[in-house]
């Protein structure tokens, strides 16, 4: 058996490990990216949401990620003028639904599917279109298959221009949508 000494150094994407006379290049483990409605216990064949699904074509396709440190979901977007209410401004229906996919990410963080029972939501500012906006979704508090979330959309600025806090109910998939889950 041969011994060998390794060192680890990290560059840009890659972990390049040195074992004697020979560099092996792997890549960097990567952040988890949550996608649609999937959870560890449910894979849906396709995603047609109309805020997150990849599949939906008419869809808004928003890409949230997980801050782990904060223990919350972001998504980075822009709005196009297809989602206009106001001239230059989006419509109030989009920003709910902002709102509430931001929401529903949360509950990722307990592996559950939870759906929205109701929400409030406060328009503080009226959204702009074309500008660099996000949206973050938090936990405020879980009473068994209750979840309370809350979630703002924010400017580049930092103000808060929409707020909404909602009240999920956990679910079991496999009873209420088994037609539609990949076994």
């Amino acid at each position: 058996m041969r011994s060998f000494n390794a060192s680890v150094s990290s560059v840009s994407s890659v972990v390049i490990l040195l074992l004697r006379d020979q560099v092996k290049i792997a890549p960097m483990p990567r952040k988890p990216q949550v996608h649609g409605h999937e959870t560890r216990y449910l894979k849906l064949q396709k995603n047609y949401c109309f805020a997150c699904g990849q599949n939906n074509p008419a869809g808004m396709r928003l890409k949230f990620t997980l801050d782990e440190e904060r223990q919350t979901f972001v998504c980075k977007f822009r709005l196009s003028k297809r989602y206009t209410g106001p001239p230059g401004h989006c419509h109030g229906g989009i920003i709910a639904t902002i709102l509430d996919d931001a929401m529903g990410k949360v509950n990722k963080l307990h592996h559950v599917v939870a759906l929205t029972k109701e929400m409030t939501v406060e328009y503080l500012k009226p959204v702009p279109l074309h500008k660099p906006l996000h949206v973050e979704g938090r936990e405020v508090s879980v009473h068994g298959c209750q979840h309370i979330n809350a979630a703002e959309i924010i400017n580049e600025k930092g103000e808060v221009l929409a707020r909404s806090r909602g009240t999920f109910i956990a679910i079991d998939p496999e009873k209420m949508f088994a037609k539609f889950v990949d076994r």
